[in-house]
């Protein structure tokens, strides 16, 4: 006689398969825990479970309870090829460090929000110790805020600033602390964002503490003893040619990298020009020797969905997605202003799934019968994110109405329908997040071109996309797709003249993007 006990919570399918061999191996009184690090992981793998997902990138010091994404990931995901640097781990632990002394309800952030408003030579720009401070206020939909926080968090390790983040937008709703013993959202009594100033930084940039506006209204009166207490930053896809300056080597160090509080209102992955600084690009090498794992690492570190938009990560995943040998993940966003279903749109996910090998072609008529016969058949489970129901429809009802020319059978998912993108309502927001970690669970992806939502997705994933063409004239293209060299991000808007003109042309780890003319993104071994 014996007995099995199985820890709470983890009664599922991967012990299952142990219990016909532990039944045969005793008759004796046997009392036996099944627990994760027995247990296989959805992957098939027998190795002890890694408690926390990234190779170290992590800190330990949280309670699992309150953000259970931060620890059930690593049952879900193959373990990501790409390991972090030792660099970039010291980084992070020493950062959340500065972060701890420095942050909110600290003493330092009391003394550095008193100084905030003052006129330069009035102690403004005096030191207040180790603790400078950049302050991100989102803007634009979901996917462009979160690349945005990346690079603004990838600047933060590279200054030795606190990244504070605005949480007027509900980015709570979506998203847990991501370090430990403190908080990075900023306080909502913010002395620069509270009462009549509460909109100033949502402003257009003829703000007066806007760089670029600064730089226009008296450029050479910009000197070390005109620092002032804050500075706005305006990085939105819009921006000037003055605005840009922010990514001269020049203005850091002279000017921008004084400054004791930066604001900064940005929609674009900025990362790219960050390497095209001088005085950055060896640290970015010590911390990133693969450069295209920037966004893949440093979201991976930061971004941990609430329970809330964990939950429907989970039921998606178990219902739809654990029971599948092989996962693809298509990802379709019209920019046409009818967006809709478009049939050119259908016509070319097909000839690109198709083409590329990731959905099998339809049987023909006399095949059928031998085609469905197979023992064993390879279940693959499409999951579909669109606004529009129709595209996921479409591919139901042909894998349904005939059989695969492989015997292989096709299940098509798509989670939600919103039809219109509703940004800052709450559910909708939470809904479009747990599609993008959906999407970054699969095995392949399709993107479509110049979708922030698809970047984000396919960067966490650690996968190199399928990008759909961009096609204005309303046809397939041909070729419907290209294969993406870089799993990175593209940043849309680079400043492409002045200060970085040269080094754009002479540097062989930034590369015109797939989808974006201009568009720039980091490379490893561009072809």
């Amino acid at each position: 006689m014996f007995k099995i006990y199985l820890r709470y919570g983890e009664t599922h399918s991967n012990n299952r398969h142990l219990l016909p061999t532990l039944l045969r191996a005793t008759t004796t009184t046997t009392t036996i825990l099944l627990t994760s690090s027995t247990a296989s992981n959805s992957y098939g793998s027998k190795r002890p479970r890694e408690k926390l997902l990234g190779g170290g990138l992590l800190a330990t010091e949280f309670d699992e309870e309150s953000c259970l994404s931060r620890y059930d990931q690593p049952s879900l995901r193959k373990p990501s090829p790409h390991k972090p640097s030792a660099y970039l781990v010291s980084k992070l632990r020493s950062y959340e460090k500065l972060h701890k002394r420095c942050g909110p309800g600290s003493d330092a952030y009391k003394s550095a929000t008193e100084k905030l408003g003052l006129k330069p030579g009035n102690g403004s720009s005096e030191s207040v110790g180790e603790c400078r401070y950049i302050v991100w206020v989102p803007f634009s939909g979901l996917a462009n805020r979160i690349i945005s926080l990346v690079s603004v968090f990838l600047y933060a390790l590279l200054t030795e600033r606190v990244i504070l983040v605005d949480q007027r937008s509900g980015i709570s709703n979506l998203f847990c602390e991501p370090f430990p013993a403190t908080s990075s959202l900023l306080p909502r009594n913010f002395t620069l964002m509270g009462g009549k100033r509460r909109d100033r930084f949502f402003e257009d940039r003829g703000n007066s503490h806007c760089y670029g506006t600064m730089l226009i209204n008296s450029a050479p009166n910009l000197t070390e003893t005109s620092i002032p207490s804050y500075l706005y930053l305006y990085l939105v896809s819009d921006y000037s040619d003055d605005d840009k300056m922010f990514f001269c080597e020049e203005d850091q160090k002279t000017f921008i990298g004084e400054v004791p509080w930066l604001v900064v209102k940005s929609n674009i992955y900025f990362v790219p020009s960050l390497w095209l600084i001088p005085s950055f690009q060896t640290e970015l090498i010590k911390m990133f020797p693969e450069k295209e794992t920037v966004f893949h690492h440093l979201s991976r570190y930061l971004l941990h969905p609430t329970n809330q938009v964990w939950g429907l990560v989970t039921r998606s995943y178990n219902a739809y997605l654990s029971r599948a040998d092989e996962r693809l993940g298509i990802q379709v966003r019209v920019f046409e202003r009818r967006a809709g279903f478009l049939q050119h749109v259908m016509d070319q996910i097909i000839a690109c799934t198709q083409r590329e090998k990731l959905l099998p072609e339809l049987a023909a008529t006399q095949v059928k019968n031998t085609s469905t016969r197979s023992s064993k058949r390879l279940l693959k489970v499409v999951l579909v994110t669109s606004l529009h129901p129709e595209y996921s429809v479409k591919l139901k009802r042909m894998f349904w109405e005939q059989p695969t020319s492989t015997g292989e059978m096709i299940e098509v998912y798509q989670p939600s329908e919103e039809r219109v993108q509703q940004t800052d309502k709450k559910l909708h927001d939470q809904k479009a997040l747990a599609e993008v970690y959906l999407l970054s669970l699969t095995d392949n992806i399709v993107t479509s071109a110049r979708s922030t939502f698809g970047y984000f997705a396919h960067s966490l994933g650690g996968l190199r996309p399928w990008i759909l063409y961009h096609n204005g004239n309303r046809t397939a293209p041909d070729p419907p797709c290209v294969k993406a060299v870089s799993m990175e991000p593209c940043f849309h808007s680079p400043p492409l003249y002045g200060c970085q003109a040269k080094t754009i042309e002479t540097t062989p780890f930034v590369m015109s993007c797939e989808d974006s003319n201009p568009g720039l993104k980091l490379v490893d071994a561009p072809e």
